[in-house]
Order: C-alpha cells, then structure tokens, then sequence
C-alpha cells in the first residue's frame, strides 16, 4: 500500500496519481507538480489516501509545493499569453493557406514550451508555420493534431438534452459507443437525434447499456408466446425501463392488447418445468442406476442389413472370371496396346512353340535394283500388309481385324524368307535334268 493524492490539470480532463511527499493536502488545493512535461499547475481532487501497489503505475512523481499567491498570478499571465497566441497563430496560418482549424493553445507553467492544439481532414505540412511561430514566440513550438471528439470537449456547448455536454463537464476518458446501443435501447437511428456536437454518436448512450442488457435477458422477444393471468397471447411491445410487456390476447372472436408485469407472466417452457412431476432422488444420495455399457470385447448385435450380407457370403463367394489361358485369344478393348514383337513375353519358346526364323529387313531404298527377285516380289506385299495391320489398328471398330494380321505376321515373314530358297532348289533340279539322262520314268 502506497499513499498517494489524485490531480488533475484541467477541466474534466484525466486524474493522475503523485506522491503527496509528507504534504497535507486536501480537496481542491492547487500544488506545484512535476510531470513528464515540465512543472504544472494543478488541482487536487481527493486527499491523501492509500492505493494497491496494483493499482499505481510506478514511478510516482512527488508534488512539489502547495501553489502560492506568486504561482497563481503565474497561472492567470500565461492565460492571457494564450489568448495572444492564439491570435497569431490564426494570422500565420491565414498567411501560409494551411487547411487546419486553429481549436486552443496551451501555455507550459514555466514558459518552457507553447502547444497549439489543431484539427484537420488529413496530415498537414506545418513546418514552415512552426519556423515562423518560433521566431515570434522565441520558445519550443508543438502542434498537436486532435480528433472531433477532444475538440467538443475543449469548446464545450450545450447538448440536445440542454444541459453542457458531459465531455466537458465531467468525464475524464471517452468510452467506446456504438449503433447496436441505440437499437437495443429502442431509439431512433436517425443521426440528428443520437448524434452530439461532435457529429458522433452521443456518450450518453453508455450509461444505461448495462441496465438494458441485463432486464433483456429477463424479459422475451417480441412475436413470442407468453402465459399471462388472462391466458395465453403473443408478446406486442416491451418496456424495458418499466419492466412491462404489452400482449395479444384473444378475446371472444377479437384481439385485444393488455400491459402486464413481467413478473406476472410465465413463458410456455417454464410452466411445463413447474408442472412436470420431479424424479424422487434414491435415498442416501446415492446415483440411479446407468444402462449397462457393453466391454471392449463385446459387439453390438448385427441388424437385418447384417444377417442379409452374411447370408449373400456363406451362399458363395464372387464369381470370378476365368482368366484366358496363354493360347486364347481376347476381343482387344478401347486403348489397349498392341503386342510387342520380339518382347520376352512374345518368344515362342514360353509358349511351347519351335523358335521361328529371324525376320527378312527389307532391302533399302536405294539397292532394290541388286536384290533377288524373290525376295523384291516377295517384300513388297509384306510390307503394304503391314501397313495396312497398323492403319487397321488405330481404328476402334476394326481393332479384331487388326489382331488377326498382326498373329498372321510370322507366317507370312516365314513364306517370304523360305520362298528364295525353294526357287533356287527348284532351278538346281532343272538345270540337273537337263545335263543328265532321262528318268527311269520316263523310259
């Protein structure tokens, strides 16, 4: 626990907290403090008391003195230097065509600093007006832009209840306000009538928020059903401050609308609780019993869609499809590769059959002229044959067709290989029984 005394420096502005340092001081006494800014002027608003070292923002400042008669003469010239001041500065900145509005100036207790405080739509390039106010003025210069807020709060007014606004005459800090204050409050959201001087939304509105907040969770909606002593209706109108509803009741082959106390009236859920027998509660506080809960052993019994799959398993297992053994020929489908020649799964040796004959290159271009002509006759219909395989082969609906020749291939390949070998064994016997004598046949 720390004493401490609370001052503030002007009106309706922020208490702060200072070491009252061994001084008697009392409400309303004005003392010499030191500040973050310099020694000021101020007044005290409470007397010495003690405060949670919680609650102190640390370091506290020591109070200097009690104001004399000197220092209050002091405090009532440098008035009077801010009313000449401010005249100035409104010329100087009529001369330097600044967009700003000129709201108060401020004089330091001891001369060390002037604070011109200004508003403005947006940044302002000051720095020529600074040079020229500290040429005058031969002191420190500061120019504090402010919001719309601060500056109704130095002005002062009278606002539309027709008192002074609170800002300047007692609040200290300015609390945040928003539109859902005015709904809940059932208030008019035109913003003439929830606005103040500074074009914002009135800090009035704040007040009474929590008082709103706190009947409204008491009372229903409007266009819900409530149990009133005259029987059920529909919820109109509420009153929140009078805490009263105004209901819908039927009356005959009419509606009428009645006020009642909120107290006086139930809500459906809450009679059907008050109506509904209470469970007896066993003796000796002890729980009622819990269903049974199954071990982790255990499985929950199987319903109809269970026994219906187990039966369709037990009757037999998926039919599989007989896979198509090594010699059996599948109908080709959309997108399927044609077989490789020469792979390994292709070798005729796997598949039981003699190793075929290497295949005949046909001759280049260039020296058709120099091969035999068995082979010329023979390689040209080889080669449009296969042509044709591959031409038949891209085509979707032809794709057995193309099948059938590529398996046709080898066969071919062979006759064109064998068929030089027999024209030359066939020419050898000619020329044989030419030279010879007849055949025995013959004769």
């Amino acid at each position: 626990m720390a004493m401490v005394v609370r001052v503030r420096f002007k009106r309706a502005s922020k208490l702060y907290d200072f070491d009252p340092n061994g001084l008697e001081l009392h409400t309303g006494m004005s003392v010499v403090t030191e500040t973050a800014r310099g020694v000021e002027l101020g007044e005290c608003m409470s007397g010495v008391m003690e405060m949670p070292d919680e609650n102190i923002v640390s370091p506290l400042k020591p109070i200097i003195r009690i104001a004399t008669e000197q220092d209050l003469a002091i405090q009532r010239r440098n008035e009077q230097y801010e009313k000449d001041a401010f005249d100035i500065a409104l010329e100087r900145i009529a001369d330097h065509k600044l967009e700003m509005k000129l709201v108060d100036v401020e004089y330091a207790f001891d001369h060390s600093k002037i604070i011109f405080y200004f508003t403005a739509n947006g940044r302002v390039d000051f720095r020529m007006l600074v040079k020229n106010l500290a040429g005058i003025f031969k002191t420190r210069i500061e120019l504090r832009q402010i919001g719309v807020r601060d500056e109704a709060k130095m002005l002062g007014g009278i606002g539309p209840c027709g008192r002074p606004i609170c800002c300047r005459s007692f609040l200290g800090d300015f609390t945040p306000v928003s539109i859902k204050m005015a709904k809940e409050q059932n208030l008019s959201l035109n913003p003439t009538k929830i606005s103040g001087l500074c074009d914002r939304l009135m800090c009035c509105l704040k007040y009474e928020q929590d008082q709103y907040e706190t009947t409204r969770k008491r009372m229903p909606r409007v266009g819900r059903e409530i149990i009133t002593p005259d029987g059920v209706g529909t919820i109109n109108a509420i009153n929140v401050l009078e805490e009263r509803v105004r209901v819908r009741i039927a009356v005959g082959d009419s509606f009428e609308l009645r006020d009642y106390a909120i107290d006086d009236c139930l809500r459906p859920a809450q009679d059907a609780q008050s109506a509904a027998p209470h469970p007896e509660k066993p003796e000796g506080g002890e729980k009622p019993e819990k269903g049974r809960r199954p071990e982790r052993g255990e499985k929950p019994e199987k319903g109809e869609r269970g026994e219906r799959a187990e039966r369709r398993q037990e009757g037999g297992a998926r039919r599989e499809r007989p896979r198509p053994e090594s010699g059996d020929e599948r109908k080709p489908r959309r997108g399927d590769k044609p077989p490789r020649r020469g792979g390994q799964g292709d070798r005729p040796e796997q598949q039981g059959q003699a190793p075929r004959r290497p295949e005949a290159r046909p001759w280049p271009a260039d020296r058709q002229e120099m091969a035999p002509e068995a082979e010329r006759s023979s390689a040209e219909p080889n080669l449009r044959q296969a042509e044709e395989a591959a031409i038949l082969f891209e085509e979707t609906e032809t794709s057995v067709q193309t099948i059938d020749l590529i398996a046709e291939e080898p066969a071919a390949q062979e006759k064109t290989v064998e068929a030089p070998v027999q024209a030359r064994q066939n020419a050898a016997e000619e020329i044989e029984f030419a030279e010879g004598d007849e055949p025995e046949d013959l004769l």
